[in-house]
């Protein structure tokens, strides 16, 4: 784990449309034993501004972590992964899947659209909060994120 993971929060910008996933996000990144801020956004336009400081989103915090529903409104999350895989100041920024997808070919076109990972959500309650702890402590406990590397 890291050392340091106590001193600065972990920005998380969560793009989750279902009110019930993001309860569930919220309670167990609330009880997360890694300082975050969890940002939560419910289209893939809203996504887009709040990465860009966009509309009300002009003083947003940049993520250091995305985790991205593929089946939003407005605008697709296929659409906004590859929206920010494509802008210079984004890319560098890892995006987590988290969709109810099992589609072969949603997870090759993620992948080639340079997805970090991808994770099929569960739709046991059980297994759904387990599968939000172990991205909890891979990627805010484990992994050394962009924006890390600067200050470390």
């Amino acid at each position: 784990m890291r050392e340091n993971a106590e001193i600065a929060a972990i920005e998380v910008l969560l793009v989750e449309d279902n009110p019930g996933d993001v309860r569930l996000m919220q309670e167990v990144f609330k009880d997360s034993c890694v300082r975050n801020n969890l940002t939560v956004v419910e289209d893939g336009v809203q996504a887009l501004e709040c990465l860009r400081n966009q509309g009300s989103y002009g003083h947003s915090a940049r993520p250091d972590l995305i985790l991205l529903d593929l089946n939003l409104p407005k605008k697709d999350g296929r659409q906004v992964l590859s929206e920010i895989k494509e802008d210079h100041d984004l890319k560098s920024i890892p995006v987590l899947i988290l969709t109810t997808s099992h589609a072969a070919e949603d997870v090759s076109r993620s992948y080639a659209l340079h997805a970090n990972c991808y994770i099929t959500k569960p739709f046991n309650l059980d297994e759904f909060i387990q599968i939000v702890k172990i991205i909890e402590r891979f990627w805010m406990g484990v992994v050394l994120l962009p924006s890390m590397r600067a200050s470390a």
